[in-house]
C-alpha cells in the first residue's frame, strides 16, 4: 500500500518555483529526499502537509486525499522538523500530557516502551536532553499514537557521526515491521547510504530522479583522467570537474565501456559523488 503520493505539487514564490513535484512512497520502505540547501525539499514537505498553501498538485496519504481528510491524515503520520527544541523548561512529562490529548489512537503503553527503547527519562527538561535524544524523544510521540508514516526534515542536521549512525539504525528498525514508512529529507548523503530503499533527488525545485537506492547507484559511474578529455569523451561527461592533475566526471553507466576504452579510470558512484557532479552540470 502506498503510504504517500505526490502528484504535481507545485508552489510559486518570487525567485523560486517548486515546480510539479511527483514520487510515491510505499510502506515498509526509507526513502532519502535528497538536495543541496535551497533546492526546495523543505517546502515540499511544508506544501505538503497544508502548512504551505500549495498552487497545484494533490497529496495523498494513507490512501487519503490530505485536503479533504487532513485530520484523518494527521492522526497517522508522524512529523519532525529538526531537533524538538519547543518548550526547553518544560519536562517531557509535561509535553506529552498536552501531546496525547491530540491523538484518537495514543497508546500510553508504547509510548512507555519507546522511551525504555530510546533511553528517554522524562523527568528530564527538553534543554537538558542532547540533540539526538531530542530527535528521539519526537520519535516516541509520533510512533506512540500509531504514526504509519514518519517525516523527517533534516533530523540529523548537527549530530555527532556516532549520533547519526545510532539514529540510522534506529530508523531501520521502526520500519522492520513493513507497516511504516520514512520519508527522510538530508543533505548529508552519507547517512542514506545506510538506510534508504529508495532516493528522490530535487534540484531547483524539480525532481531529478526517484527511483531505488541500488538502481541510482548502478545508472552512474565515477571517471577520472589526466590532461583534457578529446571532444568525443568530453561530449559523455556530466559535471565535469578539473584540477592540476585532470579531470574527473560523472558517466552514465551505459558509457563507462567507452570511456574506459579511451584509457579513462573507472569506478562505482556513491550518492555524494552522484549530486555534486549533477549539481555542477
Amino acid at each position: 500500500m502506498e503510504l504517500l503520493r505526490l502528484e504535481g505539487l507545485t508552489k510559486r514564490y518570487d525567485g523560486f518555483t517548486l515546480d510539479n513535484v511527483s514520487f510515491a512512497l510505499e510502506e515498509g520502505y526509507i526513502m532519502g529526499f535528497i538536495g543541496r540547501n535551497g533546492a526546495g525539499k523543505t517546502t515540499t514537505l511544508k506544501t505538503m502537509l497544508g502548512l504551505v498553501h500549495p498552487d497545484g498538485g494533490t497529496v495523498q496519504m494513507c490512501g487519503m486525499d490530505f485536503q479533504k481528510n487532513e485530520r484523518a491524515c494527521r492522526q497517522q503520520i508522524g512529523v519532525v522538523f529538526g531537533e524538538f527544541d519547543h518548550y526547553p523548561k518544560k519536562k517531557l512529562s509535561a509535553i506529552t500530557d498536552v501531546y496525547r490529548r491530540f491523538y484518537e489512537q495514543w497508546d500510553d503503553a508504547e509510548y512507555r516502551r519507546c522511551l525504555e527503547r530510546f533511553e528517554l527519562d522524562e523527568s528530564k527538561t527538553v534543554e537538558q536532553l542532547s540533540s539526538g535524544m531530542r530527535v528521539k524523544y519526537s520519535l516516541a510521540l509520533a510512533l506512540s499514537h500509531g504514526a504509519r508514516l514518519l517525516i523527517l526534515d533534516e533530523p540529523t542536521s548537527g549530530l555527532d557521526p556516532i549520533s547519526r549512525d545510532e539514529l540510522m539504525e534506529l530508523f531501520q528498525s521502526i520500519i522492520e515491521d513493513g507497516t511504516r514508512s520514512i520519508l527522510f529529507s538530508t543533505h548529508i548523503t552519507s547517512d542514506l547510504e545506510k538506510c534508504a530503499d529508495y532516493i528522490t533527488y530535487l534540484k531547483d525545485g524539480r525532481i531529478v530522479c526517484s527511483m531505488e537506492h541500488g538502481a541510482l547507484l548502478e545508472s552512474w559511474r565515477m571517471v577520472k583522467g589526466g590532461g583534457k578529455p578529446d571532444a568525443d569523451i568530453a561530449k559523455l561527461l556530466v559535471g565535469c570537474r578539473t584540477n592540476k592533475f585532470g579531470f574527473d566526471a560523472l558517466v552514465r553507466s551505459d558509457d563507462a565501456e567507452a570511456a574506459a576504452a579511451a584509457g579513462l579510470e573507472v569506478s562505482p558512484a556513491n550518492l555524494e559523488d552522484i549530486m555534486l557532479h549533477l549539481e555542477k552540470d
